[in-house]
């Protein structure tokens, strides 16, 4: 396709978007499974063309502002409660998971070297960042679970990725050595995470010193492909870099930037990640004409590893019920055994983690990197093509009805949260006893203006008190950060509707 004819797909792709979000909304679907669906649709309507995608280039512009965001919006105290959990899923769950899909084809199919195996199950077994936090949005659970999954597909991604480097590298050589993989990993995420954290610091001075909104916005946009691939020059791990630039920049940003720039800010971003999750997900439907036409070159074959590939799909999702059902029993022993605490997630709970593990656009991207000259590269696509699909239309589009039907909800926690807001807002309110009369004076006339902007000066000196007591409510531990954000940014809305009002 010439350039314009690929802008033009490109619109043609926008506007299916929306169509495909308003069939989503209407039958009530996760939109994540109703873009893959569409995308695997448009795949074979007449006109549309060739779509190939360059695994590298979807890394490096999709999934550093994607992953910022997530982090950005992750709350660190949280994550560091549940830093076991994560861990636990995000290191363990992936590696074992990698070890059971190779097990498992290198049983169905011995012809092929056990390399393959460990590649194939380093591609599928990280769940994904963005198709978690697609899926998560739309539903409703207790906050310490949807920190758990947030946080485990935030730093997973480094896991398999590594793994995929170094099965991809045995199967090319016909060696492994378990030091130097050892080694890279430990190289892979210390270095990534330290250029993310070095990168997370700077950048937050560089924003410091910039005032318009525009800069700002563009800045972190910038920030986050920036951490990415200095992290990658160095041998570092770009997805972890990433990840920590975020933390740092969502926990500093409190008194960094100003309100208009922190809501328009906020809405830039909602939009950008709505529109580049849509496109991943429409692509990897698109994906489907590239695995079907690898079938039907060779039916027999795929005939025959019809079997196999339905064994690595079960397998996927039921490593997962294992592991997590495996550790679950190791906490509750411990517990019985008084040797540490019992866990906070019940039973329930545990069914709905093993459930959540939706794979989306690096599974694709790892897939579509296996090399094109080491054996089994058909059957690779084909298994994380049908990873991808089984995990988001049947898991994704089922886990709000299995929590539902589970009574795996929190709404203590909510109420909770909900008094806690109104305690504060009550707290900032009687900070000074005196009626600045703000909302009396949208009626003021001319002759009145000097004296209506004498009251929005004390008005937004009030807000500025207010926050500032906020802030030290928040770092003195007496409220939680999800209050901190949602009275922030209702403090910002009205901030900006005093300096409107200012300006007329």
């Amino acid at each position: 396709m010439t350039l314009k004819e690929q802008y033009e797909f490109l619109v043609f792709l926008l506007l299916a978007i929306l169509v495909l979000e308003l069939v989503a909304r209407r039958l009530g679907l996760p939109p994540a499974a109703s873009f893959i669906t569409g995308g695997m649709a448009l795949a074979f309507f007449p006109g549309v063309p060739d779509v190939e995608i360059n695994p590298d280039l979807i890394m490096v512009l999709f999934l550093p502002p994607l992953l910022m965001s997530s982090s950005y919006f992750t709350i660190w105290e949280d994550f560091k409660k549940q830093v076991n959990g994560i861990a636990s899923l995000a290191f363990g769950a992936v590696i074992f998971t990698t070890l059971a899909v190779a097990a498992v084809l290198h049983i169905m199919l011995p012809d092929l070297p056990l390399a393959v195996g460990f590649a194939l199950g380093a591609i599928v077994s990280p769940p994904d960042a963005v198709a978690a936090s697609a899926v998560l949005s739309k539903i409703s659970l207790p906050g310490r679970l949807v920190t758990l999954l947030e946080g485990e597909s935030l730093v997973n991604d480094a896991t398999g990725l590594v793994l995929f480097a170094i099965a991809v590298s045995a199967a090319a050589t016909g060696k492994f050595d378990s030091y130097d993989a050892v080694f890279s990993f430990f190289w892979l995420s210390v270095s990534g995470g330290l250029a993310g954290a070095a990168m997370g610091w700077l950048g937050m001075r560089a924003i410091r010193l910039l005032k318009e909104t525009e800069l700002v916005i563009t800045a972190t946009l910038l920030l986050s492909t920036t951490s990415y691939v200095a992290a990658e020059a160095i041998g570092g791990s770009g997805v972890l870099a990433v990840v920590a630039t975020g933390l740092i920049v969502g926990g500093g940003h409190h008194d960094s930037v100003s309100a208009a720039t922190r809501v328009r800010a906020q809405s830039f971003w909602r939009a950008l990640v709505f529109i580049m999750e849509s496109l991943l997900f429409v692509l990897i439907g698109l994906s489907l004409r590239d695995v079907v036409s690898g079938v039907e070159a060779d039916v027999s074959t795929f005939s025959a590893n019809l079997v196999p590939l339905v064994a690595v799909v079960t397998t996927v999702i039921v490593a997962r019920f294992v592991w997590v059902a495996g550790c679950a029993g190791l906490i509750t022993m411990k517990g019985r055994l008084k040797l540490g605490r019992r866990s906070p997630i019940t039973g329930r709970e545990l069914v709905v983690v093993g459930w959540s593990g939706m794979r989306g656009v690096v599974t694709l991207s790892a897939a579509l990197a296996y090399p094109a000259d080491l054996p089994g590269r058909d059957f690779v696509l084909v298994a994380a093509f049908s990873v991808i699909v089984v995990t988001v239309l049947v898991q994704g589009s089922t886990l709000a009805a299995l929590a539902q039907l589970l009574g795996v909800a929190d709404p203590e926690e909510r109420q909770t949260l909900m008094k806690t807001k109104a305690a504060v807002r009550l707290r900032l309110a009687n900070l000074h006893a005196e009626d600045c009369g703000t909302r009396d004076h949208s009626k003021s006339t001319l002759i009145h203006r000097p004296l209506e902007l004498e009251h929005l000066e004390a008005a937004g000196k009030l807000v500025s008190a207010a926050r500032a007591e906020l802030l030290k409510m928040f770092r003195r531990g007496e409220i939680h950060e999800k209050v901190l954000r949602d009275i922030e940014h209702e403090l910002d809305l009205e901030e900006m509707t005093l300096e409107s009002r200012a300006r007329k």
